[in-house]
């Protein structure tokens, strides 16, 4: 499945069992980016990333930060804001909640960059309506 293939089936917004599906498809790609990069197709890890920042469930956060974190290419390719599907504040204290080092990675993340200003302004619904612009035909 490719990022235009995945785009058809799930939406921006999947539910349900598609959301299950989002989440393997992200897992089997991050596993693949982080043997070696290029292995997997970050255009699709980062649109696995924005299904599941719109569906914004908290337990989906650590799972894009691992393909945030999975090669330099990821890295680039997923926004830092794509942690946030329910609210920077409400992510921030979620990952400080959780007591693990890639939660503490990904806390001090989003520390560093707001501070640097990359969520000013932020909003769920309006980065959501920024990649609905994105991604739209």
């Amino acid at each position: 499945m490719d990022e235009d293939d995945s785009l058809r089936q799930y939406g921006l917004h999947p539910v349900g069992a598609n959301l299950d599906e989002v989440r393997a498809l992200l897992t089997v790609q991050t596993r693949l980016e982080g043997r070696a990069q290029g292995d997997g197709d970050t255009a699709l890890m980062k649109l696995c990333c924005v299904q599941l920042f719109n569906a914004g469930t908290l337990e989906d956060i650590l799972l894009i930060w691992q393909a945030k974190s999975a090669s330099m290419d990821a890295d680039c390719s997923i926004d830092v804001q794509l942690l946030c599907g329910s609210g920077l504040a409400t992510t921030k204290a979620y990952l400080s909640s959780q007591h693990l080092p890639e939660a503490e990675a990904a806390l001090q993340q989003l520390l560093r960059c707001e501070a640097a200003d990359d969520f000013e302004d932020f909003s769920v619904e309006s980065r959501s309506a920024l990649y609905a612009a994105y991604y739209a035909p």
